[in-house]
């Protein structure tokens, strides 16, 4: 694969012109620039995209109600953790958007908010195991998501308290793990 990408970072450097009138300590760096171009577009083309890691949110907050439906304390905690793992990890993906007016929205200058309020809400109430106040934090975050959807240009995008898991694998339930 390297050698493709030689090959082909070679090409690029002439037929760019790039070879008139330089150095060989010059061309060898123009080169190298060129072969590390392409291969980090190369590995970017293997990483998931945004949309897979907000699939990952949406399971883990989606289970993360059935938790605490069932006061699954611990689980709650969980799926909480994997909720606020995945937000960043898609904002790590596309830090910048446009929204359809053309301006530039830093998801993160958005998430920062969320995870110290509507987020650490819905940890608070897990952490004191309060049913009551996990529902309407939980809630709120929901609108806390849409905010962000809507801020992205994506209306479309309108979040629900879950009515069922996405797998019936998972056993809500509070309890000792069978062994």
């Amino acid at each position: 694969m390297l050698v493709g990408s030689l090959i082909l970072a070679s090409v690029l450097f002439l037929v760019n012109g790039t070879h008139r009138n330089v150095n060989a300590a010059d061309a060898g760096d123009s080169f190298r620039i060129t072969a590390l171009e392409l291969e980090v577009n190369r590995l970017k083309g293997l990483l998931p995209d945004q949309s897979h890691a907000m699939k990952d949110v949406a399971y883990h907050f989606a289970n993360l109600w059935f938790a605490g439906e069932k006061k699954n304390w611990p689980l709650a905690d969980f799926y909480w953790s994997e909720t606020r793992s995945h937000l960043r990890w898609a904002v790590r993906i596309i830090p910048v958007r446009k929204n359809p007016e053309g301006q530039e929205i830093r998801l993160q200058e958005i998430l920062d908010p969320i995870e110290k309020s509507a987020l650490e809400d819905v940890h608070k109430a897990i952490s004191s195991k309060d049913a009551g106040q996990f529902e309407a934090a939980y809630k709120q975050m929901l609108n806390s998501c849409y905010a962000c959807h809507l801020a992205s240009g994506k209306p479309f995008l309108r979040l629900q308290v879950p009515t069922q898991p996405e797998v019936p694998i998972v056993n809500f339930e509070p309890g000792e793990v069978a062994r």
